[in-house]
């Protein structure tokens, strides 16, 4: 006989959710990769590099306070709205690849946002630290009430990752505005035609998707932790 959420010779049938979160990530992960690897080598016919159209993007909406800047790694850009500044990678700051230029503007997109103050943006950037305090605490949290049969410390670490939860939540529908107004802006300047724009897009979707893949990891992991909170409640 065996608990709920468990399997034979205590083997864990709860890790079955973690795997799946991991195959679903590292698709993910791959499909960016290589639909990334494909645009790299693909110049835009307009020449610009990601740092140009990303200053041609953010003068067209009327942005004039924020700074581009080159930063060290692959596929590390981001927006940093306490410093107004847009991060491009190596691989996209100097190249001038359909990838390069659509993930530039997908980082203005960010920008954009930040600057008419997009209502998802600002709930998610008011609960990073929330976020970050669950995603750090909840899972030791959790495992100490299992130890010490502590109901309300398993209750607390589940609130805890729930608040981890949340972002990635919160996350996914500012990611895909990003890129929406990136494809917008990127059409409208005139940095890329109307085919180009289907392979920037292309890049911009691999991108979102692993958002969604984190999400959904995310979401099976709250899920882990409320099978193993039920089996030691059947146990008590």
């Amino acid at each position: 006989m065996y608990r709920y959420g468990y399997g034979f010779y205590g083997f864990d049938r709860t890790y079955i959710l973690l795997i799946l979160g991991m195959i679903l990530s590292l698709a993910a992960s791959a499909k960016l990769k290589s639909t990334f690897a494909k645009y790299r080598t693909i110049r835009s016919a307009s020449g610009l590099t990601g740092e140009q159209a990303a200053r041609r993007i953010l003068q067209a909406a009327g942005i004039t306070d924020v700074q581009i800047r080159a930063v060290r790694g692959s596929l590390t850009d981001h927006y940093d709205p306490r410093t107004k500044t847009v991060n491009l990678s190596q691989d996209i700051y100097g190249q001038t690849s359909l990838a390069a230029v659509g993930v530039a503007a997908h980082e203005c997109g960010h920008a954009i946002q930040h600057a008419i103050h997009y209502a998802p943006l600002e709930i998610r950037s008011a609960i990073v630290p929330a976020a970050n305090l669950g995603s750090t605490l909840a899972w030791p949290i959790f495992f100490l009430g299992l130890v010490m049969s502590a109901r309300p410390l398993i209750t607390a670490g589940i609130v805890l990752f729930s608040l981890a939860v949340l972002f990635q939540l919160v996350t996914l529908p500012v990611e895909i505005n990003a890129s929406s107004r990136a494809l917008h802006m990127l059409e409208a300047t005139g940095i890329l035609g109307e085919n180009e724009n289907k392979g920037a897009r292309k890049v911009l979707t691999a991108a979102a998707m692993t958002y969604v893949a984190a999400l959904a990891g995310s979401i099976l992991q709250l899920l882990r932790l409320l099978i193993l909170a039920g089996g030691r409640r059947n146990d008590d």
